[in-house]
């Protein structure tokens, strides 16, 4: 391998500035920074100077032979023992008051929801292989909608925390939800509820991956988080809490109709409609998702065809099955989920 070849292998390992924990911008995330630089300082300069020492024995006293003396023995040096047991106690014990600081920090119990306070909760279920947020409270208010794949959080202010609380669960094996520059991995485990915190003062989108490997498609279960303005955010509040939009034009009627009368319903959900369905993504506001397929691929007209022509295509191993509509249907329906906004 020439020099291009090595320097393009090491560039594709350097994850890009979005995946980085090295690019924090939450407060747990600048502590997990801060204690990570810590144990790498320590451990480093464990390792040179043990590794100093180690090479100049090696070829400092390669050569000597024998002369018939032994060399000055250490065994029993009460200064030496107490020397090389007092310093690695100091070490070990700086690094549990530091590791015990950043957790204090970083894993908050989760407190109940009161008016006022901006906070918002949602309950976080990992499936194979998407993502489903049950939005639950937000400023002490009741939310109780459902949307997938696509997290949308407010930003805070110097003069106004805006916490994100996340409670885990998982609807089948072990996932681990991780946004790099938002907080450390959390897993979340069947039959067993973890919760998280997230909280940052920069608008934007941050990116993760399911940490865990959960089958598959774990490589495509892709994270998306949108931190935007309060206003922002209270604007898409108030559009996802809203029923489907009920469009009477002959095209988009039919394509409902199709879409009703398919065992689409069993699995999804479109409020409004006789769609309940709780297995699968929640439909309602489909269009309003910049991805679909857990981010895989932009949410426009050809990829949504695409989609629900062959879902294996996509996403071998998903659990939705392609239904052999006709092209006049797929067209039906895929119109008809192009009005849900």
């Amino acid at each position: 391998m020439d020099l291009f070849g090595v320097g393009t292998l090491l560039a594709d390992c350097v994850p890009p500035e979005n995946l980085s924990i090295f690019h924090p911008v939450s407060p747990g995330g600048r502590s997990i920074v801060s204690l990570s630089i810590l144990v790498l300082a320590i451990t480093g300069g464990i390792l040179l100077v043990v590794g100093t020492v180690l090479m100049y024995c090696v070829f400092r006293f390669r050569t000597k032979t024998f002369d018939g003396h032994e060399p000055p023995q250490v065994y029993g040096s009460v200064p030496i023992e107490v020397a090389w047991t007092a310093a690695p106690a100091m070490i070990v014990f700086i690094l549990v008051l530091v590791t015990t600081r950043t957790l204090w920090e970083v894993e908050i119990p989760v407190p109940e929801p009161v008016v006022g306070d901006n906070t918002l909760f949602v309950t976080v279920v990992g499936r194979q292989w998407w993502w489903e947020y049950q939005y639950e409270y937000y400023n002490g208010q009741k939310l109780g909608f459902t949307t997938a794949n696509e997290l949308h959080m407010p930003v805070s202010e110097a003069s106004q925390q805006r916490r994100v609380y996340l409670t885990l669960k998982s609807a089948d094996v072990c996932h681990s939800f991780w946004v790099p520059r938002l907080a450390g991995k959390t897993d979340l485990i069947p039959g067993r509820v973890n919760s998280m915190w997230l909280q940052t003062e920069q608008p934007g989108l941050y990116l993760g991956q399911c940490a865990e490997y959960c089958g598959t498609q774990h490589a495509h279960m892709l994270l998306r988080v949108n931190v935007e303005s309060p206003a922002e955010f209270e604007r898409w509040l108030q559009q996802e809490a809203s029923v489907a939009l009920h469009v009477d034009e002959a095209t988009i009627t039919r394509g409902r109709e199709v879409f009703l009368g398919l065992s689409c319903i069993n699995c999804h959900a479109v409020r409004g409609t006789g769609a309940k369905g709780t297995y699968g993504p929640d439909l309602t506001h489909i269009m309003s998702r910049a991805t679909l397929a857990s981010g895989q691929i932009p949410n426009n007209r050809e990829n949504l065809r695409s989609w629900i022509a062959d879902p294996q295509k996509i996403k071998p191993g998903c659990l939705m099955p392609a239904f052999g509509l006709s092209d006049k249907q797929l067209d039906e329906v895929v119109s008809y989920l192009e009005s849900l906004r």
